[in-house]
């Protein structure tokens, strides 16, 4: 008889999740639907002793009940290595605790556990960050701390975004134009005086005709949908949590080939499951924690983004 497969998800509080937004959730259910075992726990539920990777999980299931949609079992200690796959699916920000997660995560990979994303390649690899691996298919970008530095690339551009390296959903985005005012307050709030890096990149306009699209790469392969997701009328953002309306698209020959570039280095980094962002055919982040928008595309093409994953877990794993 074969064995049982085993999936387990570090994620956030199930109970904070939208269900008919959250990415993991979707996970939990197809794996749910395939007859698998399925457990979570969060991050303080992670830890070493006795030479080995811990973590107190529980069982879970899930369902499409807005005030009912999960249910779980009782508190039980496993080895990592117990699983058949662990998935990493905690939200950023990239802090130093996410850091030494990995650090966990790689000696429970080291120890014979299978761990999805790769940890080391979740810390080696930013969102924003990794970007600068492909500069041909980015638009012009900066990384400093430097005011003077930050500076001179607005008065080149003119019209520029700055970003912190560690947020997400849009958080901590500023947009300098050449009339900008409070430019030397804004580095300063996003620098923290200098302190810290942060990313500037010349203003992509397509951002509010053509929107920012969400596109998703399994084991190496970019899916034939993206999500789009045009900024509200009074933001810069193409984030859901800001705002954004959105639009299901297949993807251009541009895009294929962008992908094509991009996907089997994400493989070979351990890299399963990616969401690329992507503004007038240019990429502005590498999203390799817990990107979302699969189910909105499957509701808008009927494509099975996340049965196209556990179907790459179960061929990788079982």
């Amino acid at each position: 008889m074969a064995k049982p497969f085993k999936l387990a998800i570090l994620m956030d509080p199930i109970e904070k999740i939208d269900i008919n937004h959250d990415s993991s959730f979707a996970m939990i259910l197809e794996a749910q639907e395939r007859g698998w075992e399925v457990y979570y726990f969060q991050l303080h539920d992670l830890f070493y002793e006795k030479e080995i990777i811990w973590a107190t999980a529980q069982s879970i299931k899930v369902q499409r009940l807005a005030n009912n949609f999960f249910e779980l079992g009782v508190v039980q200690k496993f080895k990592l290595s117990d699983f058949s796959v662990v998935l990493q699916r905690k939200d950023p920000p990239f802090n130093m605790e996410y850091i030494h997660t990995t650090y966990l995560l790689e000696l429970a990979q080291q120890q014979g556990a299978n761990i999805v994303n790769d940890p080391s390649s979740l810390r080696d690899c930013n969102e924003k960050m990794f970007t600068l691996q492909f500069p041909e298919l980015c638009p012009p970008t900066l990384v400093s701390s430097h005011k003077t530095v930050l500076k001179k690339f607005w008065h080149e551009h003119q019209d520029i975004i700055l970003k912190p390296l560690d947020g997400m959903g849009g958080h901590g985005i500023f947009r300098a134009q050449p009339n900008e005012a409070n430019i030397n307050s804004i580095i300063e709030v996003l620098t923290q005086n200098g302190t810290q890096y942060i990313m500037a990149q010349k203003y992509i306009p397509a951002i509010k005709t053509e929107g920012d699209k969400r596109i998703f790469i399994v084991n190496g392969v970019a899916m034939p949908y993206c999500l789009l997701r045009i900024p509200a009328e009074d933001d810069l953002r193409g984030n859901m949590v800001a705002g954004a309306s959105i639009n299901v698209l297949p993807l251009t020959a541009h895009e294929q080939t962008v992908c094509a570039k991009i996907g089997p280095i994400l493989k070979n980094k351990g890299l399963l499951f990616v969401g690329l962002d992507v503004i007038g055919g240019f990429i502005t982040e590498i999203n390799v924690t817990s990107p979302t928008g699969v189910q909105e595309i499957q509701r808008g093409s009927a494509f099975d983004i996340i049965a196209k994953f556990i179907d790459c877990l179960a061929e990788r794993f079982s």
